[in-house]
């Protein structure tokens, strides 16, 4: 009679320990799923060709000129994607950061929108020309103050930092 009340209890208390063994599986599963993907935001950031959030460091080494409403690169960029080419392959630690601008005349969401479409026009030649994707960073579209040259409302700065 004890014999058999032993058996039960053993089943009962083997069951409950794989349950316990479960859920601290699924505990320690979802902390190291949470802390890979809080590790990495702005990898998962650029490859989705999102924003980091990166101050500018120094100054542009080179920063390309579009025509107004348009995310063309111009005619002169294969010379200045060459130049970012080098510094990156003299620098193998560091990353480049890109910058797109416009003013404030117009629809403000068209303004960020070509803005953006500048940067990324520049990162999508950067990464033909052979960079990887992971050292390229794009800056949210910024507001160019001021009444200087209307050029410069559209342009994007290239930095290496």
């Amino acid at each position: 009679m004890f014999d058999q009340e032993d058996g039960e209890l053993n089943v009962v208390i083997g069951v409950l320990f794989g349950v316990i063994a479960l859920a601290i599986a699924l505990v320690i599963g979802l902390g190291s799923w949470k802390l890979h993907a809080a590790a990495e935001p702005e990898q998962a950031a650029v490859e989705a060709g999102e924003f980091a959030d990166v101050a500018e460091v120094g100054e542009a080494l080179v920063k390309f000129y579009f025509a107004a409403g348009d995310a063309t690169l111009p005619e002169d960029a294969p010379a200045d994607i060459a130049t970012i080419v080098v510094a990156l392959d003299a620098t193998p630690d560091k990353q480049v950061l890109l910058s797109g601008f416009h003013d404030k005349t117009g629809a403000a969401a068209a303004n960020v929108e070509v803005s953006k479409n500048r940067a990324l026009s520049v990162r999508e030649a950067l990464l033909a020309a052979g960079v990887p994707a992971e050292r390229v960073l794009l800056r949210r579209p910024a507001v160019t103050l001021g009444g200087g040259d209307a050029a410069e409302a559209r342009r994007v700065e290239v930095r290496v930092q």
